[in-house]
């Protein structure tokens, strides 16, 4: 705990996820003055069909979840 789950299309080089998921853990650690050991981050990528589920289920289906809001129609990928 805690772990950060990011789910996004298909496109980032294996470099810009792994820079990615160090800054998310360098942030929760930072944040909630944890030490690393307690922090994990997930990283899986979709295709722009897929997306189409994942935001469904992630995002709209999940409001009372959701921190920040995402301003796009996730069908603009297809």
């Amino acid at each position: 705990m805690p772990h950060i789950s990011v789910k996004m299309l298909k496109g980032r080089s294996e470099d810009q996820k792994d820079r990615l998921a160090e800054a998310l853990k360098e942030t929760i650690i930072n944040v909630l003055h944890l030490p690393s050991k307690y922090v994990s981050v997930s990283i899986e990528d979709f295709t722009a069909e897929k997306w189409q589920e994942v935001f469904k289920e992630e995002i709209t289906d999940k409001p009372d979840a959701m921190k920040i809001m995402p301003d796009y129609d996730p069908k603009s990928f297809l």
